[in-house]
């Protein structure tokens, strides 16, 4: 799968690229909005990770002009910008996905996996794990049909181990992602009661399994 990162920050672009290709992706670098239109000239890509705010030009104003001319490769936005306005901007412009900065790596991951493995041009939302029904756009959970009435935090946390399933995550990677959105979840103890809390409402211990010593994981 070969990704385009579009970052003007040389260090955050770097990053990006070792943690992608350590990751078993191939990537190309765009340093801004001109060379970033270079490469999509010249290549085709998978994936378009791209940044908002660009040192020559705008993130928002090339995802529109890929868009105008019927170009529907996926694209994932990363932005400072966390306001819910930001975010519904450049869904309604053709964005695929938003992240806001700071992020987590095993979400950027997570999200990568999920946009690479869309069947249809259709932006894929729901996550199904046996009975259990996850749905990113409308964050609506169900099980057996019957919806459950979760936190912010809880569902957040059910989402991230859903897309990670037969992944292990930490408490620490668990409490660092809860984080970057400001919940006081920076104590392990409290990762744990928000397990026991997802297990009671989904009403299996089981779904969600404990791994003595590391974490937690929903493998299946």
């Amino acid at each position: 799968m070969n990704i385009l990162i579009v970052e003007d920050d040389r260090a955050s672009a770097k990053t990006l690229y070792q943690l992608l290709h350590s990751n078993k992706y191939e990537c190309d670098l765009a340093y801004g909005y001109y060379q970033a239109k270079e490469l999509l000239d010249q290549n085709t890509y998978a994936l378009i990770l791209l940044d908002w705010n660009l040192g020559d030009g705008d993130g928002k104003e090339l995802l529109f002009e890929l868009r105008q001319l019927e170009i529907q490769t996926p694209v994932l936005m990363l932005s400072a910008n966390s306001g819910i306005e930001n975010k519904v901007e450049v869904l309604d412009t053709g964005a695929d996905d938003y992240l806001s900065k700071p992020y987590s790596h095993i979400e950027l991951l997570a999200r990568i996996r999920v946009l690479l493995r869309r069947d249809t041009g259709e932006k894929r939302t729901l996550i199904e794990i046996d009975n259990v029904t996850l749905d990113t756009r409308s964050r609506e959970v169900s099980v057996s049909g019957e919806y459950l009435q979760l936190t912010t935090a809880e569902f957040d946390l059910l989402e991230l181990l859903m897309k990670n399933k037969n992944v292990v995550l930490t408490r620490f990677q668990i409490s660092e992602h809860l984080n970057k959105d400001n919940y006081s979840v920076r104590h392990s103890n409290l990762v744990d009661v928000h397990i026991k809390n997802l297990r009671k409402k989904i009403g299996s211990k089981e779904f969600i399994k404990s791994v003595r010593g590391l974490g937690y994981t929903i493998k299946k």
